[in-house]
């Protein structure tokens, strides 16, 4: 494979260096397996990296990824470990400290969260005013936190200075707001949804924090709601498997807002918007989608026929990281039949998921490529078979990624190298050229339409 080297300017580098001598130089950086882009500017290039598919712009601590090897692990410890002995809060917390908690650590961390879990009287109004019945709930929930920052003035930086998030206690207790008050915002735009009452006087100190979500979302008053344990571990293993994945999308889109001094609940916001997507956390939306189109075993090989005729999209398959088996995608294969087993249904779609799964994987095409099964996969059946409608999949996913989310932010507001983010760009458009009068102009133009006005 070729590599294209693009020249910045001449000015930026010592005419008197030899080509030699630069070249000596990248490969004593590059035996240690890094090159600073500084350096590269210095030598009057740039690398132009669409995607950043090779492109480190920070050091992090928080999680560790082997794309070739199949690794993934939050803080040092194994994802497999953390699905079968953990919890998503203790998850949550190891995450942001960076080691797992004592017993007692453990209790006043959720102890803390639970004292923000109910949204504030706002929110709620907005959420049941301020939208559409049929609007998508990842756009009411991106836009119901945007709202949560306008409640906190005293700590937004831009309207107090940057130094706001200099405290560790302000940082904290923004951690505990927004991470505590996550599931139960999901389940209020849900209840408001549904024609569901507002929860009033809700109270579930007893239960996990994934049994108490999933209980905020059938509650009524004088009745309490007592959810399935095991379904309920099924999605706290969810909660656990999304919490983090390294520089994703959305968490690249936490830290770069954060680069700007914004405050984290613009931030989180954003991270929303950016794992709404469809080839992001919409994905797994998009896998249901698609095999409710397959519709049965047998139009399986014509779909794959047309997935490698680029006519379809084979979703929930293939990643940009993972050259092999995704380790999260075998933990939910698992927990997707138990999960099937437990509701007592077999759905059509788990067969037909297998066996698109099975054909795939003895397709050469899709084996060459290392097209295997995704975390998007099997997750969007196990959200159906617990209840859940199609379009709050990417929401439930917003529940487990802000945990990482919070600790990116946080990790990046105490590094010593943090920098505004300003990518670079290769221009390719016009010239200098003179400005035309209007009457004057002639040639290629783009044709417009009228495009009526109104809602």
């Amino acid at each position: 494979m070729s590599v294209q080297i693009y020249e910045v300017r001449e000015s930026q580098y010592d005419p008197s260096d030899t080509g030699e001598r630069r070249k000596g130089a990248f490969e004593e950086k590059k035996e240690k397996g890094v090159v600073e882009a500084s350096w590269l500017r210095k030598q009057g290039v740039v690398s132009y990296d669409p995607g950043y598919t090779n492109t480190a712009c920070c050091t992090s601590r928080i999680t560790y990824l082997d794309g070739e090897r199949g690794i993934l692990r939050y803080r040092g410890y194994p994802i497999e470990q953390l699905a079968e002995k953990s919890s998503f809060l203790e998850v949550a917390y190891t995450l942001y400290y960076g080691e797992l908690p004592a017993e007692q650590d453990l209790r006043l961390y959720e102890a803390n969260l639970a004292a923000h879990r109910t949204p504030h009287n706002d929110l709620l109004k907005i959420i049941s005013n301020g939208f559409r019945s049929d609007a998508h709930p990842m756009g009411v929930l991106a836009s119901t936190v945007m709202a949560m920052g306008t409640l906190y003035p005293e700590v937004n930086p831009a309207l107090q200075g940057n130094h706001v998030y200099e405290s560790y206690k302000v940082r904290e207790k923004q951690v505990f707001r927004i991470l505590g008050t996550m599931p139960m915002l999901v389940a209020s735009i849900y209840r408001s949804q549904n024609g569901l009452a507002p929860m009033v006087g809700f109270d579930t100190d007893d239960m996990t924090f994934t049994e108490r979500f999933l209980c905020a979302l059938s509650w009524a008053e004088g009745k309490l709601y007592k959810p399935n344990k095991r379904l309920a571990r099924a999605l706290d293993i969810l909660f656990i498997l999304h919490a983090d994945h390294e520089l994703n999308c959305s968490t690249a889109t936490m830290r770069q807002l954060t680069s700007s001094g914004v405050d984290v609940y613009t931030s989180v916001a954003a991270s929303i918007g950016a794992l709404y997507g469809p080839l992001h956390g919409g994905a797994t939306e998009a896998v249901l989608k698609m095999l409710e189109r397959i519709k049965t075993v047998d139009n399986i090989p014509a779909f794959l026929h047309a997935v490698k005729n680029r006519e379809e999209k084979l979703m929930g398959f293939g990643h940009r990281v993972y050259r092999n088996y995704d380790p999260r995608a075998k933990i939910i294969k698992r927990i997707a039949y138990e999960v099937f087993e437990e509701v007592g249904q077999v759905d059509p779609l788990i067969d037909l998921a297998t066996e698109l799964e099975r054909t795939a994987l003895n397709d050469e095409y899709f084996v060459k490529r290392k097209l295997y099964p995704n975390v998007d996969f099997y997750s969007g059946l196990i959200y159906k078979a617990i209840g859940f409608p199609t379009e709050y999949f990417p929401c439930l996913f917003a529940i487990g990624r802000t945990a990482g989310w919070l600790a990116h932010w946080n990790e990046f507001l105490e590094d010593p190298e943090k920098k505004i983010a300003r990518p670079t760009q290769l221009y390719k458009g016009h010239g200098k050229r003179d400005y035309v009068q209007v009457f004057s102009r002639w040639g290629k133009r783009r044709p417009l339409e009228r495009v009526p006005g109104g809602s």
